[in-house]
């Protein structure tokens, strides 16, 4: 039997004991402010990425990883042993057609589009291991991921609209008045994009119950393995979600995870998620 490696990116939001537990392997991405260049996770953390913001005014450029890098990871396992990555979705970056690129060299790396950001990639990696670890050849985990990608749920609550205007996903009058109502959008990945769902104002806890709402129409149908409460400096909030799906749900296998610095740049701090895998695709 093959062994087959497991490669993301570190978008993916896994926390470290879970990508060492499992023996997933990180490329981390860049940011560069001004004429510094830093790797995700490695060089900056997401705190240290907020002040830098506040200190240029500006976000960070962020780049897709170019072929050369894929190439150069790739080249670190044996021929005869397989490799699946999968990091940001193609919807997202172009780091996925970089990888599908790169792997062009390499008959033993198979490249999965994720569809999805954050933990709802790390979701299906840890299916992924799941599958690995029971024997599975690369071939046949590659097609059950695939069936499971339409059934990942991701939605997230933003708590300031000052990094999608930042970031060119809300224009300056949308902003204003955005901020005079207090509107707290709801993002969700829908079809490999993000959309915004909602748009509730007030306090920020209407939007954390939002979220709840979107679960409780799922709930039923949740695969229990794992979900993910997923967040950028919320951790206040975090607990308010993880106590609401225990006591509502009896969902105890919930794991907290931290947003990495790429996924922080565009949506900013308090931004809070809940993520999870149906069992059924629902018609």
């Amino acid at each position: 039997m093959r062994k087959v490696n497991i490669i993301t990116d570190c978008t993916s939001d896994l926390t470290p004991e879970l990508y060492e537990k499992h023996n997933i392997h990180v490329l981390p991405l860049y940011v560069t402010f001004g004429n510094e260049t830093y790797r995700d996770g490695i060089d900056i953390t997401t705190e240290q990425l907020y002040e830098k913001v506040n200190e240029y005014k500006a976000l960070p450029k962020s780049a897709a990883l170019p072929p050369l890098v894929f190439e150069e990871a790739f080249l670190k396992y044996p021929a005869d042993e397989d490799i699946i990555f999968m990091g940001i979705g193609s919807g997202f970056s172009a780091s996925y057609n970089n990888a599908v690129l790169a792997s062009r060299h390499y008959p033993n790396v198979t490249v999965v589009d994720s569809c999805n950001l954050s933990s709802g990639i790390g979701l299906q990696l840890l299916k992924m291991c799941e599958y690995r670890d029971q024997g599975l050849p690369a071939p046949e985990i590659v097609e059950k991921i695939k069936t499971i990608t339409p059934l990942v749920r991701s939605q997230f609550a933003i708590d300031t609209l000052e990094y999608l205007h930042m970031g060119g996903r809300c224009s300056g009058t949308s902003r204003f008045f955005g901020t005079m109502l207090r509107i707290k959008p709801i993002i969700r990945v829908v079809n490999g994009a993000m959309e915004i769902a909602k748009k509730p104002h007030g306090k920020f806890i209407k939007a954390l119950d939002v979220l709840l709402d979107y679960f409780a129409l799922d709930a039923e149908n949740v695969d229990p393995s794992c979900i993910m409460i997923t967040h950028s400096l919320a951790d206040e909030d975090a607990v308010y979600l993880t106590n609401a799906l225990k006591v509502n749900y009896g969902f105890n296998n919930i794991v907290e995870t931290r947003a990495s610095g790429v996924i922080s740049t565009h949506c900013g701090p308090r931004t809070i998620g809940i993520l999870y895998i149906l069992k059924n695709e629902v018609l």
